[in-house]
């Protein structure tokens, strides 16, 4: 029964397919800005060392985290206070950290950044603590920010004698606005002769939609697609650039995309493209099935007898069914939504869908990138 259904449903595939296209909506224009990013406007990575003080007796043991004992010792030097033996330094209140963060595009002096506290020590909890001062480097070595202040902690921890619970992660903790900028990137938009686009996903369709837009609105030959991820706009001699930018940003395409079918096998889910076509090509699906069965039974001794006892017997039976193949043709040019919806509504499972799908596309019927994930 439920093969003769599904043989008629991928019969009528086609069908469905023709009378649900005047249902589909048209794919949306969206703005330049959401697919792409202009060339030089960009964050950058911000890293340091430090200290969070303060803690409960939650932080680094000193003998499991030596680099955190030496980083006390430095900076009680640097403060004036020195010449401390190994055996004074037994505090559990420090904890040693990564502090990273990111630099905004075009983020001057003076401004404030969040921060990410990340324990590098075996600290339980950075609850409570406040980060010491900590410069932030970029890549190149060279000092940024600046940052410091009471840490907020999302996680908590607790413990008893027999007895512990965690919620979240207690020793990664965030600063609001914990940074201050200290030094700028030395980039100029005014100094640049013309205006490079990248797009996020790279296709020559979509590139090309966006020359055409921009040549549409700032005239012809102001664009053009270097390649599928470049468009340059030439800028005019008395063009304002952030202007330019502005009105170029704005712009609404209809950005193209290549066939495919995501799968994630471990919990079944499956996203299919809107491209996504199929040829011609009979499908069968069939195998055994085994079913086992064990009853259980008494055997109960006469009313009268010496020396009966009363037994439990299983009674076992073992049946085996076969389903018979039955190939369904499916015509071409089918959409492989109606498929997978066809194959949902008579209650096909998620895992034989994918197989389908992943038999389907090794007999080469399936125009599309298959992606298991």
């Amino acid at each position: 029964m439920r093969h003769s259904a599904l043989a008629l449903l991928l019969r009528l595939a086609p069908v469905l397919l023709v009378a649900g296209l005047s249902a589909c909506p048209a794919a949306a224009d969206v703005r330049i800005k959401d697919i792409a990013t202009f060339e030089g406007v960009r964050e950058n990575q911000l890293v340091g060392y430090g200290l969070v003080v303060g803690l409960n007796g939650t932080g680094d043991r000193l003998r499991n985290s030596p680099f955190t004992e030496k980083s006390i010792e430095g900076m009680l030097e640097r403060l004036g206070v020195g010449n401390l033996s190994e055996d004074v330094m037994k505090t559990q209140n420090t904890a040693a950290v990564m502090v990273t963060s990111m630099l905004p595009p075009f983020a001057r002096r003076g401004s404030n950044i969040d921060v990410v506290i990340s324990s590098l020590g075996d600290a339980s909890s950075l609850r409570g603590g406040t980060l010491v001062v900590t410069p932030l480097t970029g890549a190149d070595g060279e000092v940024y920010a600046v940052a410091q202040g009471p840490i907020a902690v999302a996680g908590y921890a607790a413990q008893g004698i027999n007895a512990s619970i965690v919620e979240g992660v207690p020793t990664v903790a965030r600063i609001e606005n914990g940074a201050t900028v200290e030094n700028e990137i030395d980039f100029r938009l005014n100094d640049m002769d013309s205006l490079r686009i990248s797009l996020r996903s790279p296709d020559f369709t979509t590139a090309v939609r966006v020359a055409d837009a921009i040549n549409s609105e700032l005239g012809p030959r102001s664009a053009l697609a270097l390649d599928p991820a470049t468009i340059e706009v030439r800028r005019n001699d008395k063009a304002d650039l952030p202007q330019l930018m502005a009105a170029v940003e704005n712009l609404k395409v209809q950005p193209d995309s290549p066939a495919r079918v995501v799968i994630d096998a471990r919990s079944g889910t499956i996203v299919i493209g809107a491209d996504v076509r199929i040829d011609k090509v009979a499908v069968s699906q069939g195998g055994l099935t085994v079913m086992v069965r064990e009853d259980i039974s008494v055997s109960q001794p006469q009313p009268i007898s010496i020396g009966g006892n009363t037994v439990v017997v299983p009674d076992t039976s073992v049946e085996v069914k076969k389903k018979e193949a039955q190939f369904a043709i499916l015509e071409g040019d089918v959409s492989l939504q109606r498929l997978v919806d066809g194959l949902n509504a008579i209650g096909v499972g998620a895992a034989e869908t994918i197989s389908i799908l992943q038999a389907i596309k090794a007999a080469g019927a399936l125009h599309a990138d298959l992606e298991i994930i």
